[in-house]
């Protein structure tokens, strides 16, 4: 076992196998630091009632700096915490970034602190699932539509290009294809 856990984001828009990604590479025995905003979302949404035009939890809360601190900063706990666990990698289902470019997605101001802790607190590796029509399916939690999604994805790959990492595209294919992609790049990316 290498002496530092390599640290993968598994991230995208929304709707794209991402979690079902993190939950397979889980049962196979990796550490996998599970999405906090579906659980954050359905916190804010409460008795609300859902409008189709709605499609950021932004558009509910009452303060929209608060969520998005308390988004980052369960992130950076999640980062924080892989520094306890002893294993050779540690999948993180969405990073630090993201919350960033959510942010740019729906014209939101981004603090410099933002961008600082995704500079100080920095993945080994952004696997990146791209937008996948056949699949996609809009929930109480996933509120975005299919076109959104794309336009979330773009924003995506382009803050974590911006912030120098180098997003691998994971392709379209069964979870078991997938899950395979993610084994053969790990070991070949050495330990």
């Amino acid at each position: 076992m290498s002496l530092k856990s390599k640290r993968i984001v598994v991230t995208g828009g929304p709707g794209t196998g991402k979690t079902v990604l993190i939950s397979s590479l889980e049962e196979n025995g990796y550490h996998c630091f599970h999405e906090v905003i579906r659980t954050m979302t359905l916190d804010a949404l409460g008795d609300v009632a859902l409008d189709e035009k709605l499609v950021n939890p932004i558009d509910f809360v009452e303060d929209s700096k608060s969520f998005n601190d308390e988004l980052i900063n369960a992130r950076l706990q999640h980062f924080i915490n892989g520094q306890n666990i002893k294993k050779d990698h540690l999948f993180y289902d969405r990073g630090l970034p993201d919350v960033i470019a959510y942010m740019d997605y729906f014209g939101q101001p981004s603090e410099q602190h933002y961008a600082d802790l995704c500079l100080e607190h920095r993945y080994d590796e952004v696997l990146i699932l791209p937008p996948w029509k056949e699949i996609y399916v809009q929930d109480n939690e996933r509120m975005e539509n299919f076109e959104q999604a794309c336009g979330i994805h773009e924003k995506l790959e382009n803050t974590y290009i911006n912030l120098g990492y180098t997003p691998i595209e994971v392709p379209f294919g069964t979870i078991e294809n997938r899950m395979q992609f993610v084994v053969d790049f790990i070991n070949k990316t050495g330990e």
